[in-house]
């Protein structure tokens, strides 16, 4: 399949050039139990950050040099982010908890069990400006039995204190990638099986305010992929993975374009570089790169 931006809508012209080239960082990552996922641009560093889950590795990309093995022994880490303070929030699938890496390089767990049953596998996690870690928890009933204490696909809210966690919703078939709103007024969340964005404003405590709760946008197709790792540019237009390639909505979810970088999925997806104008995605195998007009929204977000 050939490389290509699609353009659906004219507002796509301010966001990225139809010329633009699709590049290919590198492969050979995941395998056919698991991809490569969870980049995070590290910025003061200048370099990527990556999961590569099936072979139990965290991966560094840096422009112009390449890509290195960064950590080993990463318990299948999944989706990545960072908090206020600049540490690496990860979502460890094999160990089934969310963990913080503090800058000895010790390890906190965020959370492994709700109201004492443990998690199942925790997918996908962002920290908002408050301090306040979101993560999702698909149930997908794959693994043994005796590792069913939580039957239930939930998106989680955890206080920075790390004290209070709280389920706030339950009813997704099998919620993935989560993203806020520039202004964090609203918190998208994938539903990957059932191929779609979910949006829901955000009430004054943090928790979600269900009566909001609406489809954003519906990504399935004839061809394969399906909505997994999520971000927002500062513009509020939300990029995702999809059927047929990587698709670009704006903030009322408007299909304006898609990335087609010709691999079977998008796994996950980051904004980089020096000015936060670079999109990363990884697919199953590949680390990628597409050149933006505008920067997305920088991770760690600032404090409001």
């Amino acid at each position: 399949m050939q490389k290509r931006i699609e353009q659906f809508a004219p507002e796509l012209d301010k966001i990225i050039s139809g010329s633009e080239p699709i590049q290919e960082l590198a492969s050979g990552f995941g395998g056919p139990n698991g991809p490569a996922e969870g980049p995070v641009w590290w910025h003061e560093g200048g370099y990527l950050l990556f999961s590569d889950i099936h072979n139990d590795r965290r991966m560094k990309y840096q422009p112009g040099v390449g890509v290195s093995v960064f950590q080993t022994q990463t318990n299948r880490a999944n989706g990545l982010t960072r908090d206020q303070q600049g540490r690496l929030i990860a979502c460890e699938n094999a160990a089934r908890r969310v963990t913080r890496q503090e800058h000895d390089g010790s390890i906190t767990v965020v959370a492994n069990s709700f109201q004492g049953k443990r998690l199942y596998r925790p997918n996908d996690v962002v920290v908002r400006s408050d301090g306040c870690i979101y993560f999702t928890d698909p149930w997908t009933g794959t693994a043994a039995p005796q590792e069913w204490d939580l039957t239930v696909s939930g998106v989680y809210r955890v206080t920075p204190d790390l004290g209070t966690r709280t389920l706030l919703t339950s009813d997704f078939a099998m919620p993935n990638g989560l993203a806020f709103s520039p202004d964090e007024s609203v918190l998208y969340i994938n539903d990957s099986r059932r191929g779609h964005i979910r949006a829901f404003d955000l009430a004054p405590n943090g928790t979600l305010a269900t009566h909001t709760d609406r489809v954003f946008a519906d990504l399935r197709g004839e061809e394969s992929g399906v909505p997994d790792g999520m971000k927002v540019d500062t513009e509020g237009n939300v990029y995702c993975g999809g059927s047929g390639g990587l698709w670009i909505m704006d903030r009322n979810g408007n299909k304006l374009g898609r990335i087609v970088h010709g691999a079977s999925a998008t796994t996950n997806l980051a904004f980089g570089g020096d000015d936060w104008q670079t999109l990363f995605f990884t697919t199953r195998n590949e680390l990628g790169a597409v050149k933006l007009k505008i920067p997305g929204v920088p991770v760690p977000a600032a404090k409001k």
